[in-house]
C-alpha cells in the first residue's frame, strides 16, 4: 500500500516538475529572484494555516541537531531556486531540465561518501543508462543558439543539479525521525527568508510587476514546490535518494514535451532518442525495484575505518 501511494505521489511529482521551467519562461517578463522569491513565500502562506496542533508541537521538539540540518537545507533549496530559475532565462528549457537532471550522480557520490549508501549494481547501471539519455537529450538541443549566453545558463542549471542533490540527501536524514510537515514546513520557511534576504541584497524589485507575474508564481508554489518538492520530501523517507533523482530524469522529456507544444521548441531526433533511452532506464528501475523484492537496493557500504 505504502509503494504504491509513494510511486502515485512521486508520478504526480514529477508531473508538476515538468511545468516548472514552463511557468518560469512564461513569467520571464520578471526578474528570476523575484519569481523565487514570490514562489517560495507563496508556498508559506498556503502551508501556514495547517501548521497548528500536532504537527506545531512536532516542530518545537526538533533537536537543535535537526533545526542546523534544515537551515542548511533550506539555504541550499534557495539556492538553487535561484540558480534554476535563473538559467532558463539564459538557455534552453530543454539545456537546463537535461544538465539539472544529472543530479543523481551528485546523489550517488555523496550518498556514498556521506551517509554510506551503496546501491545495487543492477540499479546503479540502471541510472548510468538514463543519465547517457539524458545526455543524448542535451547533444539534441545543442545546436540552438536562440538563447543568450547559452553557456552561462548551462552552468547555472548545473548548480542547481549539486545544490538540489546536497538539499534532497539532508532531507533523508532529517525525515527518518520527523513528519513530512515537520520537516517541510520550516524548511519551505529557511527558503523564503534565504531567497528573500538575496533579493534585498541584490537591489531586486518584488513589486510593481502585471498580476499575471504573481498568479504564475503562486501556481509554481502549488505544483513544483508543494507538490514536486513535497512529493519528494514524502518519498526520501522510503526511497534512496539517487533513485529519486533518476526518477527525476523524465522531468527534461515531459518539459521538452511541453516546450515543443507551447514553444515550438521542436527537439531533434538525438534528444527522441535520448527521451526514449530515459523512459526504459526508469522502467528497468522499477523492474529490478520489484525483482529484488524485500531485497537491499541500498547497500551498506563497506567500512574505511580499520
Amino acid at each position: 500500500m505504502r509503494h504504491g501511494r509513494v510511486l502515485l505521489l512521486v508520478s504526480a511529482g514529477l508531473l508538476s516538475f515538468s511545468l516548472s521551467p514552463i511557468l518560469v519562461r512564461l513569467a520571464s517578463d520578471a526578474p528570476a529572484v523575484t519569481i523565487a522569491v514570490w514562489r517560495t513565500l507563496f508556498a508559506v502562506v498556503f502551508l501556514t494555516p495547517f501548521a497548528a496542533g500536532k504537527t506545531a508541537s512536532e516542530v518545537r521538539r526538533l533537536t537543535g541537531r535537526e533545526w542546523a540540518l534544515i537551515t542548511l537545507a533550506g539555504i541550499l533549496l534557495g539556492m538553487h531556486f535561484i540558480a534554476w530559475i535563473d538559467s532558463i532565462y539564459y538557455t534552453t528549457v530543454a539545456s537546463a531540465s537535461v544538465l539539472f537532471a544529472t543530479n543523481p550522480i551528485f546523489i550517488a557520490i555523496l550518498g556514498f561518501w556521506i551517509l554510506r549508501e551503496r546501491l545495487h549494481r543492477r540499479i546503479m547501471v540502471a541510472i548510468v543508462i538514463a543519465v547517457i539519455g539524458a545526455v543524448l537529450i542535451a547533444l539534441g538541443d545543442a545546436s540552438d543558439a536562440a538563447r543568450p549566453n547559452a553557456e552561462f545558463g548551462n552552468l547555472l542549471a548545473l548548480s542547481s543539479a549539486f545544490l538540489f542533490a546536497c538539499y534532497l540527501l539532508i532531507g533523508r536524514v532529517v525525515r527518518r525521525k520527523s513528519s513530512w510537515f515537520a520537516y517541510v514546513y520550516p524548511l519551505y520557511v529557511v527558503v523564503a527568508v534565504t531567497v528573500g534576504a538575496y533579493a534585498l541584497v541584490s537591489g531586486t524589485a518584488l513589486l510593481g510587476f502585471d498580476m499575471r507575474i504573481y498568479a504564475l508564481c503562486a501556481l509554481m508554489a502549488l505544483g513544483p514546490q508543494l507538490l514536486g518538492h513535497g512529493s519528494f520530501n514524502y518519498a526520501v523517507k522510503y526511497v534512496p535518494t539517487a533513485i529519486l533523482g533518476a526518477a527525476g530524469l523524465v522531468e527534461p522529456v515531459l518539459a521538452g514535451i511541453w516546450a515543443w507544444l507551447l514553444f515550438d521548441e521542436v527537439p531533434a531526433a538525438p534528444a527522441i532518442v535520448g527521451a526514449l533511452v530515459v523512459l526504459a532506464a526508469l522502467g528497468m528501475i522499477y523492474y529490478y525495484r520489484l525483482s529484488l523484492g524485500s531485497g537491499p537496493v541500498v547497500l551498506e557500504a563497506e567500512s574505511t575505518s580499520g
